[in-house]
């Protein structure tokens, strides 16, 4: 089936809010940022794409066939483990990793090795975005804490409790329940507060992103803003039908009555004179004489005999 790009489908959107548009599939705009980094197509193996710092302490997996679609992670050296990991699930926008990896990608232009900092003893440092942009905090339970967007489809969930390395300790997640819709960043106990805070700021930029409409999953559609990128083309003009023409006919009589008003009083008279005028003489014939009646004389009274 060849690509028609006049279908709907393929029609570009710009969407809000952006942590519920889902991801375009490609990673691009989480790879934007490391873009000049060295890359590493791999052919074999579930990662498909790894690109990593040029000393190879960060490393950024692209696990195009997984759930869990990207696995960030930071080392003190080449050979050594992570020492914390951040994964993202297939439903995230790419959008909201390139939050973490534009704040890693100037840790590490810094030289000052911010990206393996130890977390801040305050875990309120990491969603602070959240709450400052007026995302509402709850406690589910004890020792978690959640922090809800306002309009219910968006959130942070927090365990407070003390974590061993490791330890799933904050989850970023966007949309409905379930594989399609629901977007998940998972980050280990030991990753720097500000990069967990990079990713959170990226879901409360109020930027729309934008997405062909295939890509927007159908129980979300009714949560999110959807504005053309382009416009529809105007359709081409049609032949006018014989009841357009007359109507045409008759607006333009109007227009020229309008014009030159007249009342119907002025029309039946010029009709009827039109309808009684008497014929012009002829002036070939010249004047002609006609006979003036001439009124009888009065008679005398008659006489009266004596």
């Amino acid at each position: 089936m060849l690509y028609d790009a006049t279908d709907e489908q393929w029609r570009e959107y710009r969407v809000t809010p952006r942590y519920l548009a889902g991801s375009d599939g490609t990673g691009d705009a989480g790879f934007a940022p490391v873009a000049h980094w060295p890359h590493h197509y791999l052919d074999e193996g579930p990662c498909q794409l790894l690109v990593s710092s040029p000393d190879q302490r960060i490393r950024i997996g692209w696990f195009g066939d997984d759930f869990e679609l990207w696995k960030i992670t930071a080392a003190e050296d080449a050979a050594s483990g992570p020492h914390w990991s951040a994964t993202f699930n297939h439903v995230t926008p790419g959008e909201i990793v390139a939050g973490l990896t534009t704040a890693l990608e100037h840790d590490y232009d810094a030289g000052d090795h911010r990206f393996l900092a130890r977390p801040s003893m305050y875990w309120t440092d990491a969603v602070k975005p959240l709450t400052d942009a007026g995302w509402i905090r709850r406690a589910p339970e004890r020792g978690t804490v959640e922090i809800i967007a306002p309009d219910g489809q968006a959130g942070a969930l927090v365990d407070t409790t003390l974590s061993s390395r490791g330890d799933k300790t904050i989850m970023l997640w966007a949309g409905p329940p379930g594989w399609g819709t629901r977007a998940e960043a998972v980050f280990t106990s030991r990753t720097p507060s500000h990069l967990i805070a990079a990713s959170a700021a990226a879901m409360t930029d109020p930027t729309p992103v934008i997405r062909e409409r295939h890509a927007i999953h159908p129980a979300v559609e009714h949560l999110v803003t959807l504005t053309p990128v382009h416009p529809p083309a105007p359709a081409a003009p049609r032949a006018p039908t014989p009841l357009d023409v007359r109507r045409t006919a008759v607006t333009q009589a109007v227009h020229r009555a309008a014009r030159n008003p007249r009342t119907a009083a002025d029309l039946r008279v010029q009709a009827a004179r039109s309808r009684t005028a008497a014929p012009a003489p002829n002036r070939a014939d010249g004047p002609r004489n006609t006979p003036v009646s001439t009124p009888p004389a009065s008679l005398p009274a008659p006489a009266h005999r004596r």
